[in-house]
């Protein structure tokens, strides 16, 4: 099932070999701005579950390594580099992209500044988690990330550890992903993941409990880690709402959700074309929408979609910095609605302003 699942969200860079050109890293590629009135401040944590072994490597406790972006008072400290030489090189190398520096991704720049003092809001804020798909590592949804602390939300990135490319530990241990290979289900894999996010708000409402609003909590994920969020609201009932972009259900839910969830479909998975999503749909007993944006690739819903077009990957239909402008403006959409109950007409039927993005449900 892996194996399946890797070859999927490889799609993207299939032939890179033959279209990556050498002089796209040659330059910097500074990521869409943030839309929101706040800058962004930026720091990570190292948590260690003593109560759990590493599903995938059985030595030791359970290690996460989290982002934590924030709305901040000031515009103060170093910009957040986006990875480091390694953590570039391992992923490219996972997806057999050549033609570039293997240290390409140390020129990719980023808005959040390190350890920016928070703003001091009089109000906490609301939360909201983000998973990557298998195989990126959490900074792949940076463009989100900060979109969102921008507009005053904190955010926390995971690092599902042996599940991506690359994750840096304090003390320069680099983990390389282990489930890559195949031969795991993805159903334990989203299991797992599942209890890596529960223990990470465990640690991050202790230790951000005058910031962050315990009552009001998303979680969201790209491919693997959509599925990981109706996992963790199933299992999890701080989880407010959740969203799933373009992650295929392992396994499809098999009971019924009644709290907020959006579906965010890309490519040609269309209703018909996914049982896993078909057969989630009527368990989403709560409020819900499936949006489908044909003209947009699978990874593409990550940073990868303005990545790729500066690296000279294959081009999808749609300009990359359009899918980072729909990605954010539905997510902040559904978030603000959920989490703040501000109205969000973008999300009761489709809008001209986005013709790209299609209603699939419920039925209008």
């Amino acid at each position: 099932m892996v194996r399946k699942y890797m070859t999927l969200i490889a799609g993207l860079v299939a032939a890179t070999a033959l279209v990556a050109p050498a002089s796209a890293s040659s330059r910097e590629l500074v990521l869409p701005a943030p839309t929101g009135g706040h800058p962004i401040g930026w720091t990570q944590l190292h948590l260690v579950d003593e109560d759990r072994a590493d599903p995938w490597v059985p030595t030791g406790p359970r290690e996460l390594m989290v982002s934590v972006w924030y709305p901040a008072a000031a515009a103060r400290g170093d910009r957040v580099p986006y990875a480091t030489a390694e953590e570039s090189r391992l992923l490219l190398n996972l997806y057999g992209i050549t033609g570039v520096p293997s240290d390409a991704l140390t020129k990719v720049r980023t808005h959040a500044r390190a350890g920016a003092p928070p703003l001091r809001p009089r109000d906490r804020l609301p939360l909201v988690v983000l998973s990557p798909g298998l195989a990126f590592p959490r900074w792949t949804l940076t463009t989100l990330a900060e979109d969102l602390a921008s507009r005053g939300y904190v955010v926390v990135g995971v690092d599902h550890t042996y599940e991506g490319a690359a994750v840096t530990f304090p003390d320069g241990r680099v983990a390389e992903c282990v489930v890559c290979v195949g031969g795991t289900s993805g159903a334990l894999i989203t299991a797992s993941r599942a209890s890596d996010i529960s223990f990470v708000l465990d640690r991050v409402l202790a230790k951000y409990r005058g910031l962050i609003d315990p009552h009001r909590i998303a979680v969201a994920g790209h491919s693997l880690g959509g599925a990981a969020a109706a996992r963790t609201m199933l299992a999890d009932s701080r989880v407010n709402a959740g969203l799933n972009l373009d992650g295929s259900f392992q396994p499809a839910l098999a009971q019924d959700l009644s709290r907020p969830f959006l579906m965010v479909s890309a490519e040609d998975r269309s209703p018909g074309r996914r049982p896993d999503w078909d057969q989630t749909w009527p368990h989403l007993t709560g409020w819900r929408r499936w949006l489908h944006v044909p003209d947009t690739g699978h990874s593409s819903l990550s940073d990868v979609s303005v990545i790729g077009e500066w690296l000279g990957l294959p081009a999808e239909q749609l300009p990359g910095t359009r899918v980072v402008e729909i990605m954010r403006t539905y997510v902040a959409a559904f978030v603000d609605l959920h989490l703040r109950g501000h109205p969000q007409p973008l999300l009761d039927s489709p809008s001209p302003q986005f013709p790209e993005v299609h209603f699939v449900g419920p039925a209008r």
